[in-house]
């Protein structure tokens, strides 16, 4: 069975205070999670000073600020970020955390990070994604925002650089090593559900030859359970310690509650996905000799008499003779007396 890994995406849930982010750490260990994931980003370096925010952003903060006044309420320091992968390492949950730039790449890289997530408006910016491949690390890539075309582009820029990896870890699915791992995303917050195409997923797998995973942005739990369903091997899903908290995020993300319960689903539909391979169960073979039928005697049938078509008939239990030989067992006869309604074994009948 092939284990679907799980990132709680805290992101910039945290609202920028290192506490709220070491509860969310407990939060997302505590539900199930695989990992759990922040954002590093230099606000300076990640917008200009005149960069209007996103409309879902100014819906839910207002308009009383520029995007660069909003993320530098939102980052972190470096010695945060320190602090939160020791904390994690403390709790056995593995760390992750989105880098914007270079810098932060090379930050999360020294911090001992062991596998890198490229979001999905980085797809373009070649230079960053060449400078994390060269890190040799597993790679989670997002797809928001794409066309395939782009897609491929942006894994051609990955494979030319990555053609080895040098991490390797007991902590992760063998799939992260297959260069990179897709995520297909829709990039609106929440996302609509006539917009999620999930389909995609498939398409991204036989195109590019890689395992995919979705990063849901979706209301609810359904989508991600659904992504699973069809193939997904990886699930993002942005969980809060409160939606009724101030901040870009909230209200597009899963509660604590609403993120165990996924984790619940994911976990009992990768169970149910089974091996593909189409045999009865274990559990099925009482019921399957109770409710299948056998051939049984419609009268009392004398030694050496022939049984014929007017001394059968077909009914539960399924212990004897399959239905599927009624014809042949009709042209044989009795070895010894059959008493009529009995189920009918082949010791019970001989060739005429």
């Amino acid at each position: 069975m092939n284990r679907i890994f799980v990132i709680a995406e805290a992101g910039v849930n945290h609202n920028g205070n290192i506490a709220i982010a070491k509860r969310m750490i407990e939060a997302a260990k505590e539900a199930g999670a695989d990992a759990v994931k922040f954002q590093t980003f230099q606000a300076e370096k990640l917008v200009t000073a005149s960069a209007r925010k996103v409309d879902y952003q100014i819906g839910m903060t207002g308009s009383h600020e520029t995007q660069l006044e909003m993320l530098r309420r939102l980052q972190l320091a470096p010695a945060d970020f320190d602090e939160l992968f020791r904390y994690c390492r403390e709790r056995d949950i593995i760390f992750m955390s989105t880098p914007f730039d270079e810098g932060s790449a090379d930050m999360l890289d020294m911090l001992g990070m062991e596998i890198f997530k490229i979001p999905s408006g980085e797809i373009t910016n070649k230079p960053l994604i060449e400078h994390i491949a060269k890190k040799g690390k597993p790679i989670l890539l997002s797809t928001g925002m794409s066309s395939m075309e782009e897609v491929e582009r942006a894994v051609s820029w990955i494979k030319a650089v990555q053609k080895n990896l040098v991490s390797r870890s007991e902590s992760f699915p063998h799939f992260f090593y297959s260069l990179p791992v897709l995520l297909h995303c829709v990039s609106s917050y929440p996302a609509n559900f006539e917009d999620l195409n999930l389909r995609a997923i498939k398409t991204m797998k036989d195109v590019c030859k890689l395992q995919v995973g979705f990063s849901d942005h979706s209301r609810g739990i359904e989508a991600s359970v659904a992504a699973v369903a069809i193939g997904a091997s990886v699930i993002e899903k942005h969980f809060t310690l409160d939606k009724g908290m101030e901040g870009p995020d909230h209200v597009a993300s899963l509660d604590v509650k609403e993120l165990k319960e996924l984790i619940v689903a994911i976990r009992n539909i990768e169970v149910a996905l089974g091996d593909g391979i189409k045999r009865p169960v274990a559990s099925e073979m009482e019921t399957r000799t109770l409710v299948r039928k056998s051939i049984v005697a419609t009268r009392n049938i004398k030694a050496g008499e022939k049984i014929g078509l007017n001394g059968i008939g077909i009914k539960r239990p399924g212990t004897g003779i399959s239905p599927e030989y009624r014809d042949r067992v009709a042209c044989m006869v009795a070895a010894h007396p059959i008493a009529a309604d009995s189920v009918i074994a082949w010791e019970d009948i001989k060739d005429a």
